[in-house]
């Protein structure tokens, strides 16, 4: 059978940011990615430092490691992440299919690059496409297409973008105003500058929201958007395996 490649299974834990911030969840962090963003703060799903350690599991199996991994303590909804998770075919569908047999909802982020069919079946998904200061260009024939299969099958899905600078914000405008006719849930996070120190980063994140949130309220192209912080790296800093 056909296995999923991952890196981390861990939780509960609290969802951090985006449409279910401060949700109690399971995490499944997949391994491998099509992009390589100069700020992303899990550069280990893809940058291969750490490809010794990644398993590999076939949907039952992984699904049996998050029962083990949770003990005593139940769980209704797992969060799959990456790397991007969108390049897992069907054996994604199969864990899927076998979270919902369990009575387990599904959440993804993914950056809207590539398109799967199990996509449907997610009960709360994050299209996260990357804005300039990632240094990634998107494709927008691919991020539309993927925004109106989503939209004409009333899939639960937001759009959500970081924000690091005056680049970022038009870039955020710009998509805003692309989908704004469908009516999609829009969400604006705080980036983190230091993803991999052990400082303590509460202050630099507070300080970014403070800035994002002037941003906001100073831009009526943002009158329906969500501001958000990342929550968990306010609370944790960047520890991994919360």
């Amino acid at each position: 059978m056909a296995k999923i490649p991952f890196l981390e299974v861990f939780g509960p834990t609290i969802q951090g940011e985006g449409m279910v911030i401060g949700k109690k969840t399971m995490f499944v962090r997949t391994y491998g990615c099509d992009y390589g963003c100069i700020w992303c703060d899990t550069k280990y799903t893809w940058d291969g430092s750490e490809k010794d350690n990644v398993r590999r599991a076939t949907a039952e199996e992984l699904f049996e490691l998050l029962k083990e991994t949770a003990g005593d303590n139940s769980f209704s909804h797992v969060t799959i992440s990456g790397g991007n998770p969108a390049l897992i075919g069907r054996e994604m569908q199969e864990f899927v299919d076998l979270c919902h047999a369990n009575g387990v909802k599904v959440g993804l982020e993914t950056q809207g690059s590539l398109w799967k069919d199990w996509f449907y079946d997610i009960d709360d998904l994050t299209i996260s496409p990357k804005p300039p200061s990632s240094t990634m260009k998107t494709n927008f024939k691919m991020l539309d297409d993927i925004v109106d299969k989503l939209h004409k099958a009333n899939v639960n899905f937001s759009l959500k973008i970081v924000y690091f600078n005056e680049e970022d914000k038009e870039y955020a405008k710009d998509v805003f105003a692309r989908y704004k006719g469908k009516d999609i849930p829009y969400y604006l996070s705080v980036g983190n500058t230091e993803p991999y120190t052990d400082r303590d980063i509460t202050k630099q994140l507070i300080n970014k929201l403070d800035e994002l949130w002037e941003v906001v309220m100073n831009e009526p192209a943002f009158n329906d958007v969500q501001a958000l912080p990342q929550l968990h790296a306010i609370v944790w800093g960047n520890k991994r395996g919360v």
